[in-house]
């Protein structure tokens, strides 16, 4: 059996000219990185309107493998485009923390790749590296103002503003700076987030253009003063050589999926410390390029999904049509068996709460006003009439269900599901709205999101984070929505309580103000914003032959 890099190798790329094409885009419109990648200019974006349906893939809570929902997103994309559909398909860009560490390559799999998978999985065109450089920029122009007085006023004791990088590393969680006497800088403690989880990421994808991005970095709040106002980026005067750094940046990735089909590939943050969305300005670039935005959100719907409707849906001006949500029989076991090690093999399996875990995120979507389609991702060794439960179970709720093996088939393989979202897209039916209303204080916010979509019975805030509250209500930042940073592997915020827990609380330990993206984040639990590698991280099996030839990416 081929690997995804070695597929990925053998397949026969169009020309990036020719998949601007077929969007009816000239040579002008774009900007290209080589033979098989591009920049969308602003200019070709300008005056079309975005009408196209959008469709999140979404998934049950998943294991530590992942469920496949990148890869089912892109098959789905292909399996449309056979259908003589015009769908853009919309994902989010790789982390190299993530590349390296656990997962290896994410930019889908098997037959269901976006092209070309060794650069989107690398470098790509820069993007992470110029949003950590933009971040570092407003971090050295922090301490270059307490070295030089302190104008900004800011109490040391209290800096939000935390230092960037895009890899994992455990040792930079928590460090001291500034420690060669006074040409180095005040000495303070001092911590990084990994880019992903950067506030600049969050407003890469949410700004709407260039100027939106400056207005939005201005508004970062770097930390408060003795009298407990916030000292904001703009006062650092860097906001405009920010938006000089990421003028390229800003503008989505065309690439392709290994069966010719156009991909934006742009944006990457985190769902489970993020809002996990891929880029509104690519996103609204698929809605004016084609008929259908196939487009995915970390996680499950405890996370990406609630993110994408609450945060960027209404930041955005999207109204979705439809949500796949992402099923495997490996999830449904995990759930089932209290997660066994080798769930494939364990007998003492208890499907009812894995089905449990799968119809609770259905219940989640509809509440939005989303109709969903539940995708059954198969493989080789699933069991006929445990798959057959799961397909009861969905007859059963009134959703339809679909069966796909997009990385053994590609586009062929989805044609099952392409057909069953085309059903839910033509009968129209999907009333979107968001789940509070932003006028709602940030604690009945909190509440919203726990019982109705973690099933929680209720929030509690340690002190830290009740004191940090009323700062935020005391700056009139209670009208922002919420991103809740909590696991991904239980619908709570204990990653071992799996299926559908009931009868516990979410722990928010500390809030955290992205002003510039526009939400306050909630830390609930032991989330961490810098993730360590593993024992044996992925790299470990990386390497580069002289001839170019890759090994190990995935």
């Amino acid at each position: 059996m081929l690997t995804d890099i070695e597929i990925a190798q053998q397949a026969d790329l169009r020309p990036i000219r020719d998949v601007a094409d077929d969007l009816g885009l000239g040579k002008e419109d774009i900007r290209p990185y080589g033979h098989y990648m591009a920049k969308l200019s602003p200019e070709a974006l300008a005056g079309r309107p975005a009408d196209g349906k959008v469709v999140l893939l979404t998934g049950m809570t998943p294991t530590p493998a992942g469920e496949g929902k990148s890869t089912v997103a892109v098959g789905l994309a292909q399996a449309l485009r056979r259908m003589d559909r015009n769908p853009i398909l919309c994902l989010r860009e790789p982390s190299l923390g993530p590349v390296f560490g656990i997962k290896g390559g994410a930019a889908g799999g098997g037959y269901a790749q976006v092209l070309p998978m060794d650069d989107i999985n690398l470098h790509f065109t820069g993007d992470f590296h110029a949003i950590t450089s933009a971040h570092s920029l407003l971090s050295a122009a922090l301490d270059n103002n307490l070295h030089r007085g302190n104008s900004l006023g800011v109490d040391v004791r209290r800096i939000n503003w935390k230092r960037a990088i895009d890899m994992n590393d455990r040792a930079l969680r928590s460090i001291v700076i500034g420690l060669r006497g006074p040409l180095g800088g005040l000495p303070r403690e001092e911590s990084f987030t990994i880019t992903a989880a950067s506030e600049v990421m969050a407003i890469f994808c949410l700004a709407r253009d260039l100027v939106d991005f400056e207005e939005r970095v201005s508004r970062i709040v770097l930390g408060v003063r003795p009298d407990g106002s916030l000292a904001r980026a703009g006062a650092v005067n860097v906001s405009g050589a920010m938006a000089l750094l990421m003028k390229d940046a800003l503008a989505p990735n065309l690439v392709q999926t290994l069966e010719g089909g156009p991909a934006l590939v742009h944006g990457g943050p985190f769902a489970n410390i993020a809002h996990g969305c891929n880029s509104l300005i690519a996103t609204r670039a698929g809605m004016s390029l084609g008929d259908v935005v196939v487009t995915e959100a970390g996680f499950g719907s405890d996370l990406g999904a609630e993110k994408f409707f609450d945060i960027k849906c209404r930041m955005g001006g999207i109204e979705p049509q439809a949500a796949v949500i992402v099923a495997t029989m490996r999830a449904i076991r995990h759930h089932g068996s209290g997660g066994a090690r080798d769930v494939r093999k364990s007998e003492t399996v208890d499907l009812t709460a894995g089905l449990e875990n799968l119809k609770v995120h259905v219940e989640n979507v509809r509440q939005f006003g989303v109709p969903v389609v539940v995708a059954m991702n198969r493989f080789t060794d699933d069991l006929v009439e445990e798959v057959q439960a799961v397909k009861d179970m969905c007859t059963s709720a009134g959703v339809a269900y679909a069966e796909c093996d997009v990385w053994a088939r590609g586009g062929e393989g989805g044609m099952e599901l392409a057909a069953e979202v085309v059903k839910v897209l033509d009968a129209g039916e999907a009333e979107f709205q968001p789940l509070y209303p932003l006028e709602s204080g940030l604690a009945e916010k909190l509440e919203t999101i726990a019982r109705r979509v973690y099933g929680a019975d209720g929030v509690l805030l340690t002190p830290a984070a009740q004191k940090q509250a009323r700062q935020i209500a005391d700056n009139d930042l209670e009208g922002l929505p919420v991103c809740i940073a909590k696991t991904q592997y239980s619908l709570s915020d204990d990653p071992s309580l799996l299926g559908r827990p009931t009868g516990f609380d979410i722990t928010v330990r500390e809030f955290r103000i992205s002003a510039g993206a526009g939400f306050v984040v909630a830390l609930a639990g032991d989330v961490m914003v810098m993730p360590g590698l593993s024992a044996k991280p992925a790299a470990e099996a990386m390497r580069v032959h002289p001839n170019g030839t890759i090994e190990g990416l995935f």
